[in-house]
């Protein structure tokens, strides 16, 4: 499939994820049921208002969030060269609230406890303050969490701006303080992380600035061994556009870190340390599900919380009830915002089901064909100069069990497609699809 513009700007409503809307389930959806939502992102906004607005007043929906609202990580990369400002990505949760009916609480949790068996009885969320809530059906949506790098390292001095906020803000004052010929080094994680192509567009976006105060470096310390998204796009920024200022490495892994003395401890993939310094360095730490994801148990050990996508329920053994979408999930698919409300509508729609009484599990041999018809969508655009923008956008399709013994299925890449080259029409169009994301899940 050929994709252009158009067609991008249509893949949004592919975010939809589902055949047809279950409002034709209420009726036997007897309730209330209670769902509470843990987080209160792109994945967490988007569940909680797609219960309730499928649902009705059978589904009672909580939502938990420390914050009083949510700054979007979408577009924040434009706050560096000044042409957003990050109370402009304010997103808060009094739609959700006052034309939803969604009960929003400003706290943390702490615990989940199953109140019966593998969950039949549903479950306890203990929050910081003390209180509980109980619930039918958990969704937790709480995002990344970091490894702290090794060596005297400091959030503060080397700001990772990776979760929209505070550090967007140091990283920001940082940027626009550089002179001619300064120099910027940032760190590219091993994939998985949060948002393929951004760490390339603020390479672009901080070489931009150089470029217009008259040069200077950005070296790139990328952990994997290629681009790991619109690749065409950024070698040719990379090597045409900011060439003599990107310096972009290859199996680069981060040893340690002196924040205060600006300096990377580095090694190659042939095993060479070296010592880089930079007047500002931005390390964007490796990543994984938040800290009380890996604590309850939902990830076993690792760095992903395992999901069958079909609903995005654990498949953890007695975690039934569970569910996990956005970037705290390891199901291969991008973390992004447009994902996380793709996936926050399949299992609304899932949920809304399984109150129902509805199999939603893979059972060709019953004649079960909703699976069919599980599509996600993961789309962006990329600021590559101060006024041109590209943009990318993948497409996921639900496949069945294919070896004897497994009983959840992946969701494969089917088709994929970026812009054939910067512009400003792509930097204006871009906006709009930012406005559209943000009005779908808060709105």
């Amino acid at each position: 499939m050929k994709f252009n513009r158009r067609r991008f700007l249509q893949a949004f409503g592919a975010g939809a994820a589902v055949a047809a809307t279950p409002t034709i389930l209420r009726a036997n959806t007897t309730g209330p049921h209670r769902v509470v939502v843990l987080g209160g992102g792109f994945a967490g906004a988007t569940v909680a208002k797609y219960l309730r607005m499928w649902g009705g007043d059978n589904i009672a929906v909580t939502l938990v969030d420390p914050k009083a609202s949510h700054t979007s990580c979408v577009l924040s990369n434009l706050v560096l060269n000044g042409r957003m400002r990050l109370r402009e990505l304010k997103l808060t949760y009094d739609s959700l609230s006052s034309f939803y009916g969604v009960n929003v609480i400003r706290d943390r949790a702490v615990g989940i406890v199953d109140n019966g068996q593998g969950g039949k009885d549903g479950w306890r969320v203990e929050l910081k303050n003390g209180a509980d809530l109980y619930c039918d059906r958990l969704v937790v949506a709480t995002g990344i969490g970091f490894k702290k790098p090794a060596g005297d390292f400091n959030f503060n001095d080397t700001p990772h701006a990776w979760i929209a906020g505070r550090q967007t803000t140091r990283l920001a004052n940082k940027v626009q303080a550089l002179n001619k010929g300064d120099t910027f080094v940032m760190t590219i994680p091993k994939s998985p992380y949060r948002c393929p192509p951004g760490p390339y567009e603020r390479a672009c976006l901080v070489a931009d600035i150089l470029k217009r105060k008259g040069g200077g470096t950005v070296t790139v310390l990328d952990a994997n061994d290629r681009i790991q998204a619109e690749a065409p796009t950024f070698t040719r920024a990379f090597d045409e556009l900011y060439n003599g200022i990107v310096d972009y490495r290859t199996d680069v892994s981060v040893e340690s870190v002196d924040s205060a003395a600006g300096v990377v401890v580095t090694k190659s993939a042939s095993g060479s340390f070296e010592e880089i310094s930079g007047d500002v360095v931005n390390i964007i730490p490796q990543q994984r599900a938040l800290g009380f994801v890996r604590a309850s148990g939902l990830t076993e050990g690792e760095d992903w919380a395992a999901i069958d996508p079909l609903s995005y329920e654990s498949t953890v053994a007695g975690f039934e009830g569970v569910h996990i979408i956005g970037d705290s999930q390891g199901s291969g698919q991008p973390k992004s915002a447009h994902m996380a409300s793709s996936q926050a509508k399949i299992c609304a729609d899932a949920i809304i089901r399984m109150l129902a009484g509805v199999d939603v599990s893979y059972h060709p041999d019953r004649g079960s064909e909703r699976w069919m018809n599980i599509t996600t969508n993961s789309a962006c655009y990329s600021p590559i100069t101060y006024d041109e923008a590209s943009w990318l956008t993948a497409n996921f399709v639900y496949e069945a069990p294919d070896m004897e013994g497994e009983e959840v299925g992946k969701m494969a890449l089917k088709h994929i497609g970026e812009a054939d080259h910067w512009s400003k029409d792509n930097y204006e169009e871009m906006f709009a699809w930012a406005s559209n994301l943000f009005t779908d899940s808060f709105h």
